[in-house]
């Protein structure tokens, strides 16, 4: 498959994977997880908002609350009421009041009376089956309300205090209005924020509800935020009741006891109190800081889009540039949607991330893989050149560093040629010659080989090796006389066989000479070879042309460089062919 057809399908593949996801809310659970960390950051809490929590210290100081006399409300409401110029804009009362228990039931309807600015709570029992509601959408119906005492519920607003938990037990979401046989029931912050907007005039707001009927709850503080006082000290007098003055006093539950704590998205593993959560909601009634969903489908449109072309852009440029990109378009995902979230339609945040990290990721190994299949090739190249054991070097660290064109290098150069090759093959059939020749080939490569040389290239029955190229090869001079004379030596046992095997004898002439050259790929664009060329070159084959059979020659250059460890004989100077001066030429006779 062509590599442009498979990016393609990749593309295509990328862009369903996306939409789907999107569009189903597939990992609705880790979706919310990020909701939770991204969206929910503390915005402030509002200050005028105040908790008076029924602590640790109320019930030590006066029992357990079931055992309260509701005397003991309407002597809170008293304390802060108490002053008409410092009193609270509106009291809450986060406490269910289900039936008639003493004579105090009275002083706390007198209380809520004379006050005129407390909202008590109610709650709604759910059924356990679903039905459809006006939209079409299977919800949780309520089958009956479990009311305050009569006589409380004729003199104050109520609404329920039921919170609306997710699957995985996080309040995330109100439920603002419920309908129960027929009747419209109100949330208890809903009903607080409208008591509060009618007593300092404000026309309330409506907030976004979804098809559901719920909308998301953008918290502004986290648990703990928003200034809680005890309830044993206001009512022992500890604390000014002035400080209450024009405020939203929530009162309720302020003890992990009192099983009224909940899971919260930006609580981490502390739980927040009923009483804030309330207090939440009312602060997003304040500034209309509620969310809902957005069109899911649009919404995977657009991200499948730009998964689509990031994943084209990572398939053709280059890795840090594809995580710059990759980066960049996360980081402006979010912005956007915490934007978009800030201002009331929220959508699913990790789909986008999440594909074009796994696409990314995909790109870093097709990328490994055709890099790993380029370098394969090039070994396998190699090793119709050079030593096995320089492959396995190149292998292990990945040094394919060639100039293009060629470089100047200092290099040793083997020549070797079979003696008496053109008579033999005019008396031998061609199978023949062939079989001798390859025997020849044979020996030659494995002897440049063994000393780590590269083999540049079969000329008939010449052979030419290189040694420093195309990497570098300590002690190359020495290793250059070694192949030679591995090659002289192995074909005395050569010629053995073959006198044995056809009736015919060979024997090979060595030249071996040092010096620079330019080693590169020399050719054209479609047809090229990895050779050597130069004047070092030239004189290597001219050496090997005046070697007679079982002779090495060898230049008065390399004769300098090794002649502490090699024992020769001196040939003199000889002309050579396109020289004006001719050379010392050496025979070496013996390895030290």
């Amino acid at each position: 498959m062509k590599k442009g057809l498979l990016i393609i399908i990749e593309t295509i593949i990328v862009g369903v994977i996306c939409f789907l996801l999107t569009a189903t809310n597939a990992l609705s659970q880790l979706d919310y997880m990020a909701r939770d960390k991204v969206y929910q950051i503390p915005r402030g809490i509002d200050s005028r908002i105040k908790i008076i929590g029924i602590d640790e210290a109320t019930l030590k100081e006066y029992g357990q609350i079931q055992t309260w006399s509701r005397s003991r409300y309407a002597e809170l409401l008293a304390k802060l009421n108490e002053d008409a110029s410092t009193r609270p804009a509106i009291i809450g009362l986060d406490v269910f009041f289900l039936g008639n228990v003493d004579e105090g039931d009275q002083a706390l309807v007198d209380a809520v009376r004379e006050s005129g600015n407390v909202v008590i709570v109610d709650q709604l029992i759910y059924n356990q089956r679903l039905e459809e509601n006006e939209n079409g959408v299977l919800v949780t119906t309520v089958d009956h309300v479990q009311e305050p005492f009569e006589e409380l519920l004729e003199v104050a607003r109520v609404g329920y205090s039921n919170v609306a938990q997710d699957s995985d037990g996080i309040v995330r979401r109100v439920v603002p209005t419920e309908q129960v046989n027929g009747e419209t029931r109100e949330t208890f912050s809903k009903v607080m924020y409208e008591e509060y907007c009618r007593i300092k005039g404000i026309t309330p707001s409506e907030i976004p509800t979804d098809k559901t009927g719920r909308s998301i709850i953008n918290y502004s503080g986290k648990p703990g935020d928003y200034e809680y006082v005890s309830m044993a000290d206001v009512l022992d007098g500890k604390i000014d009741t002035r400080a209450f003055k024009d405020s939203i006093v929530f009162v309720g539950a302020y003890f992990q006891g009192m099983q009224d704590n909940f899971k919260v998205p930006n609580g981490g593993s502390r739980q927040m109190y009923g009483v804030e959560v309330h207090a939440n909601v009312f602060q997003s009634y304040m500034e209309e800081r509620f969310a809902i969903n957005g069109n899911p489908v649009l919404f995977a449109l657009i991200i499948s889009v730009i998964a689509m072309l990031l994943h084209l852009a990572f398939r053709k440029l280059k890795l840090w540039i594809s995580l710059i990109l990759l980066l960049a378009a996360a980081g402006a995902e979010v912005f956007i949607c915490v934007t978009l979230n800030n201002n009331g339609t929220t959508f699913s945040i990790i789909y986008l991330p999440l594909i074009l990290t796994i696409s990314f990721v995909y790109a870093i190994v097709i990328h490994y893989i055709v890099e790993r299949a380029k370098k394969q090739k090039v070994l396998g190249a190699f090793r119709k050149y050079v030593a096995p054991q320089i492959v396995e070097e190149i292998s292990r660290k990945g040094d394919f560093s060639i100039k293009l064109g060629g470089e100047n290098r200092d290099v040793a150069v083997l020549f070797v040629d079979i003696r008496g090759f053109t008579t033999m093959s005019e008396a031998l059939q061609p199978e023949e010659v062939v079989e001798i020749l390859n025997e020849y080939l044979s020996l030659t490569t494995k002897c440049i080989f063994d000393n780590l040389g590269t083999l540049d290239k079969f000329v008939g029955d010449a052979t030419m090796a290189v040694f420093n190229s195309p990497f570098d090869l300590p002690d190359y001079e020495y290793k250059a006389v070694c192949a030679a004379m591995d090659i002289v030596k192995g074909g005395e046992e050569l010629e053995k066989v073959l006198l044995e095997k056809h009736g015919r004898s060979v024997g090979f002439g060595v030249g071996v000479n040092c010096g620079p050259a330019v080693v590169g790929n020399v050719g054209c664009e479609f047809r090229m070879d990895y050779t050597a060329i130069g004047d070092t070159v030239n004189t290597a084959a001219r050496l090997e042309a005046n070697a007679k059979k079982g002779q090495v020659l060898i230049s008065d250059a390399l004769y300098e460089r090794l002649k502490d460890r090699i024992e020769v004989n001196e040939i003199g100077q000889i002309p050579l062919k396109g020289k004006s001066n001719g050379i010392m030429v050496y025979e070496v006779t013996k390895l030290k």
